[in-house]
């Protein structure tokens, strides 16, 4: 059996290891608010000048290759985000591969990002004369298209902005009979009418055939 003494002792032990572990918790929370000025540090605006690396006017962004920052040339050219929001211009926003620009920027934990973009000396930017493609529109065929109320073949008989009109044949236009029993239809689908060898033509074959029988005939006799 565990003397009290040292009941009391691991109890004190363990109220001084809780104590140390909310010590340590709270110099953590205080060791991430002082980092608080460092984030904001990192949201301060830079200056910077070089040229459109690429841009993708479809997507509207791309990257600036800087060459400078705040004055101070670089060794190697650093690559900054922009969008097409950021750039000062007018109508269709976009930049050339190589155009020169001047830019404010910040730090992000994306990378360096343009806050604003311009021209050199602060003008407008060119752009790019390149547009995004649009979805080509299919034109309609005048095959199926055609308004059953005024015949028109650029619209549909819902579209068609002519009050209701008589009733007529959906396939001569006229107003004499209905489609069913259009004479016009019948002829043009009646199986005679197609297929059927003229008179000329089927004597001509006729013959054809009946002359060489001829000769095989006497040859038999």
């Amino acid at each position: 059996m565990q003397h009290p003494v040292a009941r009391g002792a691991l109890h004190l032990k363990g109220l001084q290891i809780f104590n140390v572990g909310v010590l340590l918790l709270a110099g953590m929370c205080k060791t991430e608010e002082d980092e608080g000025p460092s984030a904001e540090e990192d949201s301060q605006s830079f200056h910077g000048v070089g040229v459109c690396k690429w841009f993708n006017v479809r997507m509207g962004f791309g990257f600036l290759s800087m060459s400078s920052r705040e004055g101070v040339p670089l060794d190697e050219p650093v690559d900054v985000f922009v969008h097409q929001s950021k750039l000062h211009m007018e109508g269709f926003r976009s930049l050339k591969e190589g155009e020169a620009v001047e830019f404010t920027f910040k730090r992000s934990s994306k990378g360096l990002e343009s806050q604003r973009v311009t021209g050199p000396g602060g003008i407008y930017c060119v752009g790019s004369e390149r547009r995004p493609k649009g979805k080509k529109v299919q034109k309609r065929r005048s095959k199926g298209n055609r308004c059953y109320n005024c015949g028109g073949l650029d619209h549909h008989a819902k579209e068609c902005k002519l009050p209701p009109q008589p009733k007529k044949c959906h396939f001569c236009q006229s107003i004499d009979h209905m489609v069913a029993s259009c004479p016009v239809k019948a002829q043009q689908s009646s199986p005679g009418s197609q297929g059927k060898p003229s008179p000329s033509k089927g004597g001509e074959e006729d013959s054809a055939v009946a002359s060489p029988s001829a000769p095989v005939e006497a040859s038999q006799q």
